[in-house]
């Protein structure tokens, strides 16, 4: 019987276990929408094709899947590149289908042409355009193993509109076809020994944890490693969660928001332990200055991602649950009173804190009652900026894939639906959004998406009038010339607005407030929720490292 490529499609995707594609309807795309028109394939039909892309990608993040997300050709495609970009930048296992005018037309400036594959290079792992619908099945599958394997990443397949019209008898090209993708897995038992040898050997050892080690599922061996050898642990913004906060071991997050005493400790320590991080500029500071006391060990499954800013002493290449394994056989346990003795007196000394007095509604606070409403185990999404710290900061991260933020672009506008794509991976789960007043209306069409498909996922709005963060540095940094970052006089009235969608909304102006509007929104379970909590207009982000200095060189905040 004859397929279209259409059909092939969504066929081979349901084959990879995709049971999700969040997209928008376009001219190139009508023939992919007509054959899902009666398919059980969940289609989420969203209102910018940017928000396809992070709802794909929070998808990816929560559940550990592959996120789709297809669009249009053009300025559909386009408008994909951001997400793009974002996921990319955080290694996120996504499969972005644009829709391409005819064959035919390629090159030739036809209506809504865009060369997605020259334009997607940069920020895509990989990309294809199909030009044979025989090809279809087999560029889906090698898609979606090159999205999800080795170090993850976004994939494009640019795909023509006669291609997915084009019909097949008979067998198609069904088998990936990858002879020079191998991504090493193991590690390598001689530098695995050289590694475990120094760790051993080490008085003042510190963990330090990236998103990879989320990535790679290895949350659990980490922390049985981290016990056993008794090493305290620290982890960058998109490691949140990969161990443990409440545990005694844990020093929280490091870098220019992080912990004072995680920072003290790196500064500090003399074998720092690296694993899924990157070694980036908001962790390190002033490079020069960072870690000096430290020889480094870098464990990643990218080899290419080893050395690249940091000098590495011992490297390791391998995924990370089966390197801490490996570890694990070999490891010992040693007490290193003195390390820990210094590490619990800088957790008394300098702890993470605000002005607990104020009646004001401090976003700190905020964090700590959502923490507390929901238990610690809510899924929190994140747009960029103050609020994206006192996330980080204020609630305590116990379980891997709960803490989603766009770590390595920045990308305001990614709170909102990265969180819809996570409700819809894990609807079991608590979703809040944490967002400032700037970076909500980047994408507050999304609203709309999520009152559809009836997802009561919780926006905690950190509302101060200000693009908050660049405020903090034009305070602190340029003489407090506050040069186009003040958006109260232009600000709808975001509740009034949150209702025009049908959503239901509160307003919080008073500290009181607060739990009473946190415990209404827990309540409603068929739309979403938004509480817009008026916080002062000039609270700040701290401890802070100034740019250019050493991580231990931290403004505290504090008189």
């Amino acid at each position: 019987m004859a397929k279209k490529g259409a059909e092939i499609l969504i066929e081979t995707l349901k084959d990879e276990g995709i049971d999700t594609i969040f997209g928008l309807q376009g001219g190139s795309v009508i023939p992919v929408f007509d054959a899902l028109y009666e398919d059980e394939l969940r289609t989420i039909s969203v209102r910018h094709e940017q928000g396809a892309g992070h709802m794909a990608d929070g998808y990816a993040r929560a559940s550990g899947k592959v996120g789709v997300c297809l669009t249009t050709s053009g300025p559909g495609a386009t408008n994909l590149v951001t997400a793009l970009a974002t996921a990319s930048m955080d290694s996120v296992p996504m499969l972005a289908i644009t829709g391409q005018v005819k064959t035919h037309l390629i090159g030739n400036d036809a209506f809504q042409e865009a060369d997605m594959t020259g334009i997607s290079r940069p920020v895509t792992k990989h990309n294809y355009l199909v030009k044979d619908v025989r090809d279809l099945a087999r560029i889906i599958r090698e898609s979606c193993f090159i999205a999800s394997t080795g170090s993850p990443g976004p994939v494009l397949i640019d795909l023509p509109v006669d291609v997915s019209t084009a019909e097949i008898d008979g067998e198609v090209d069904n088998e990936k076809n990858l002879p020079g993708y191998r991504p090493t897995g193991k590690g390598h038992m001689g530098q695995i020994k050289k590694a475990v040898d120094a760790i051993n050997a080490a008085e003042k050892p510190v963990l330090y944890s990236g998103g990879g080690t989320i990535i790679s599922d290895a949350s659990r061996e980490l922390a049985r490693f981290a016990r056993a050898a008794n090493i305290p642990v620290t982890t960058t913004l998109m490691g949140l969660g990969a161990f443990p906060e409440d545990d005694p071991l844990s020093l929280r997050m490091l870098g220019m928001h992080g912990t004072m005493y995680a920072n003290y400790a790196v500064q500090e320590c003399d074998l720092l332990i690296a694993v899924g991080a990157r070694f980036d500029d908001r962790v390190t500071g002033k490079l020069e200055a960072f870690a000096t006391n430290a020889k480094v060990m870098h464990i990643d499954i990218a080899p290419a991602s080893i050395g690249k800013s940091v000098a590495v002493d011992i490297p390791v290449v391998g995924d990370a649950a089966e390197v801490f394994r490996r570890f694990c056989e070999h490891a010992e346990f040693r007490e290193r009173k003195p390390w820990m003795d210094q590490i619990h007196e800088w957790k008394e000394r300098f702890p993470l804190t605000y002005d607990r007095e104020s009646d004001h509604v401090k976003p700190q606070y905020v964090m700590e009652q959502i923490h507390d409403v929901t238990g610690g185990k809510a899924i929190i999404a994140t747009d960029v900026g103050q609020c994206q710290m006192w996330a980080a900061q204020f609630y305590t991260y116990t379980e891997p894939r709960t803490f989603l933020s766009s770590g390595g672009l920045g990308t305001m506008g990614f709170g909102l639906p990265a969180a819809i794509g996570a409700k819809v991976g894990c609807p079991d789960k608590d979703v809040f959004v944490v967002a400032g007043d700037g970076s909500l209306q980047m994408n507050i069409q999304e609203l709309s998406t999520a009152m559809v498909e009836k997802l009561p996922i919780k926006i905690a709005l950190l509302n101060n009038g200000y693009l908050g963060m660049v405020r903090q540095w034009q305070e602190l940094f340029f003489n407090k010339r506050y040069s186009h970052t003040w958006l109260e006089e232009g600000n709808p009235d975001f509740v009034k607005l949150a209702e025009a969608y049908g959503c239901k909304a509160l307003r919080v102006e008073r500290k009181d407030q607060v739990r009473a509007a946190l415990d209404s929104a827990m309540e409603v379970n068929d739309r979403p929720v938004l509480i817009d909590f008026k916080i002062d207009p000039e609270e700040n982000v701290y401890p802070m490292v100034p740019a250019g200095e050493a991580i231990d060189r931290m403004l505290s905040g504090m008189a």
